[in-house]
């Protein structure tokens, strides 16, 4: 069985003259990756790794869930290859992945990862939010032979202010 937890980036902000790969995070974009990773880590189970992109917005997002739930540096892989908004680099990660790893975390971008999320769980997600996390589960023992799993949870920053 395999698992798989899929974070978007945190808000980032547009009102600094860099290129896209170089946007940092904007003040909320801080307060609700540290929101999420910290209710993450206390109610969901450790991944063995975590994965994400190398864009800025998303590794300082990936950084939030390393801290939380103290990962450390070898399981925490940067990848110019989930700097996708297709979705089709972003499966093939996922699908390479390495079978010893049940539990796997990977930081990155919409709209690739509200596609995925949808093609591979089974309830419909409108749009994953910034810093949105989903659990997705699949009952396949090979991440190369993944298809369809179940939507177990998806945890989104307005669900915790209410």
């Amino acid at each position: 069985m395999k698992t798989l937890y899929m974070v978007r980036h945190a808000k980032s902000s547009w009102k600094h003259d860099v290129i896209d790969h170089k946007r940092p995070l904007k003040k909320r974009g801080h307060n609700d990756g540290a929101l999420i990773s910290k209710y993450v880590s206390e109610n969901f189970d450790l991944p063995q790794q975590i994965v994400t992109s190398d864009a800025e917005r998303a590794l300082t997002t990936a950084k939030y869930f390393k801290g939380a739930f103290q990962i450390s540096e070898k399981d925490f892989k940067i990848t110019h290859e989930l700097y996708d908004f297709s979705g089709h680099r972003v499966m093939e990660t996922i699908k390479g992945l390495d079978d010893s790893l049940d539990t796997v975390m990977i930081v990155g971008h919409n709209h690739a990862f509200t596609s995925i999320a949808n093609m591979l769980g089974n309830k419909y997600i409108d749009n994953v939010p910034t810093c949105g996390f989903v659990k997705l589960q699949f009952k396949e023992t090979q991440w190369s032979k993944i298809t369809t799993g179940t939507t177990e949870n998806t945890i989104f920053p307005r669900d915790l202010k209410k």
